[in-house]
């Protein structure tokens, strides 16, 4: 199988479509770094596939696929993504590693996993669904499916995942499950019971199979995907017209080679200077609305305060008022005891 490099990284360029017979779905890991999409992706894959450690700082530093047959010949294709959609994150890493994701989704994407954390749910991660949705459109809510991981911490707990939103479910997270028709899933990735973990992975991939149903069967596309495909298809058409010809010797075909290779590499910077535009309008966009908001909030709590000490003041007016007249009232009767006395 031949290799092409994109970003300085080897990839495939074979794209790879699944027969009739043996289905493939094509599941993406996405989400904040630390909130376990690593172990998720090896729970779905029931193997340690991809490096995973308990911090808040990113082991995978790219995207990567795994793929594992289950016992009906179905395949799971599982990609998962470093730390995307952050505003601090920046746009040129991003935009190389969507193009990545998409190459490695090859004909499309069956699922979107958004991982979060029951652990460390924190609201700069509402920006995950603008991303998004500027980047694939609205249509990409259908294909969602939200996965809580820490499993483990409600056991002990002794709360359901259910008990634990009712308590703690931030606006843009009410927002998400309401356009992702609520699919959620919760993820115990630390438990060694075999039924638990058989048990999670299944809720997970019938919540696939309910999207597949309702897309019709077909995955997630777009012009992207379309434009990735069609230039990975002419690069191989392209290599195996140089391999076919006669008359030229070894160093001219090669010439040939890095030259398709080179066009190649054109295409795909100006697909990614694409997404990267798109994400920094996004960004832009985001912060202008994070900064109104933030704005907005301190001008309520400005308005609070005041209404505090506005009430503050007038309560002590008030209690000096009522000081005063209890004051003039003693005085009063003091002088009429007077009066009556004489």
């Amino acid at each position: 199988m031949s290799l092409l490099k994109m970003g300085g990284d080897m990839m495939e360029d074979d794209w790879e479509f699944a027969s009739s017979s043996n289905p493939k779905r094509t599941l993406v890991l996405v989400g904040r770094t630390g909130n376990g999409k690593s172990a998720t992706g090896n729970s779905i894959l029931g193997r340690k596939a991809f490096r995973s450690r308990a911090r808040t700082v990113g082991v995978t530093s790219t995207c990567e696929s795994q793929r594992v047959v289950q016992e009906d010949g179905d395949i799971i294709n599982v990609v998962d993504t470093p730390g995307l959609f952050d505003l601090s994150t920046a746009a040129d890493f991003i935009g190389k590693e969507i193009v990545r994701c998409i190459s490695l989704a090859e004909d499309g994407i069956h699922a979107i996993l958004l991982v979060f954390s029951v652990r460390r749910l924190a609201e700069e991660e509402q920006t995950i669904l603008s991303f998004l949705q500027a980047l694939f459109g609205s249509k990409i809510a259908d294909y969602m499916i939200v996965v809580f991981t820490g499993g483990d911490e409600l056991e002990e707990n002794e709360e359901t995942l259910e008990e634990y939103l009712a308590d703690f479910c931030p606006e843009f997270l009410k927002e998400i499950l309401g356009i992702c028709d609520n699919r959620v899933v919760l993820f115990n990735n630390k438990t060694t019971d075999k039924l638990k973990k058989a048990e999670q992975v299944q809720k997970l991939l019938s919540l696939v199979e309910s999207i597949v149903k309702r897309n019709n069967g077909k995955p997630y596309t777009d012009e992207l995907f379309h434009e990735l495909q069609e230039e990975a298809i002419k690069l191989r058409g392209q290599k195996k017209e140089v391999e076919a010809l006669k008359g030229y010797s070894n160093n001219e075909i090669s010439e040939f080679k890095k030259q398709i290779d080179m066009s190649y590499d054109r295409q795909l910077s100006r697909i990614t200077e694409m997404v990267e535009t798109k994400l920094r309008e996004t960004a832009k966009r985001l912060e202008q609305q994070l900064g109104e908001e933030q704005a907005a909030r301190i001008e309520a709590e400005k308005k609070v305060n005041e209404v505090q000490k506005r009430s503050s003041d007038e309560i002590k007016k008030l209690r000096e008022n009522l000081e005063r007249a209890e004051k003039e009232t003693k005085e009063l009767q003091k002088k009429l005891g007077k009066c009556i006395n004489l």
